[in-house]
């Protein structure tokens, strides 16, 4: 508990970004470490706090001590590798499932950006420079990445991880999937990233965890419902 003490983040909820870290933290079993809700609406991610540790004005802001990660996947495996011997191993020592892990992981990257692109078309681009065809493109990318994600857990064994045992592959991409059920995706469409999801939301570190305006308010937005 005491390493925990010397943690703090500042953290956005519903980010998956800021999930992630949270979640890693959870299973190495780092609880009580000092964390401050921010408001992406009330523009607090740009706040100097903020800025002071993260210069992209960017959430999550992470600290260990005078240690600084900002980035999820660095905070994720700066933890797994500082706190080997504590809580649960998130990177397998066997070379097929570690090889596949660190593949996963990094394509969450990609699958983050998909999601993005789709999300937050409408937030992010100022009305004048918005277009069809780009909204049409991006629809279409986040289709092919879904379906490619659904291909994956076609092949894992029914009510397995995505790499072998719970790993950071978990870790970086369960918070998307949520988001994407979150924002009205189709259960019979994705059966499998459905039953992955079910399988993973009451897992002990991914509940302790859930965005808290998630609970507050359990119906989502329909905007991925047609995909």
């Amino acid at each position: 508990m005491s390493m925990a003490k010397s943690m703090s983040l500042l953290w956005g909820t519903g980010s998956p970004p800021c999930w992630r870290v949270m979640i890693a933290l959870e299973e190495k079993k780092l609880q009580g470490y000092k964390r401050k809700p921010l408001s992406f609406e009330k523009g607090e991610h740009k706040s100097q706090e903020v800025l002071e540790i993260n210069p992209r004005g960017q959430l999550p802001a992470f600290k260990h001590g005078n240690n600084i990660l900002n980035e999820s996947c660095a905070a994720c495996l700066y933890l797994e590798n500082q706190f080997k011997c504590q809580g649960n191993k998130l990177i397998p020592d066997n070379p097929a499932e570690q090889a596949l892990m660190y593949q996963r992981m990094m394509e969450g990257l990609a699958f983050t950006d998909k999601l993005n692109s789709v999300i937050y078309y409408e937030w992010v681009v100022p009305e004048e420079e918005r277009h069809d065809s780009a909204v049409k493109r991006n629809r279409t990318d986040l289709t092919t990445e879904l379906k490619l994600w659904e291909d994956y857990l076609q092949k894992v064994a029914a009510g397995s991880y995505l790499a072998g045992a719970f790993s950071l592959a978990d870790v970086i991409v369960f918070p998307n999937i949520a988001y994407a059920f979150r924002f009205g995706l189709s259960v019979g469409r994705y059966p499998k990233l459905a039953k992955y999801y079910s399988l993973l939301k009451d897992r002990p570190s991914i509940k302790a965890s859930w965005p808290p305006h998630w609970l507050a308010s359990p119906q989502g937005f329909d905007i991925l419902k047609d995909l």
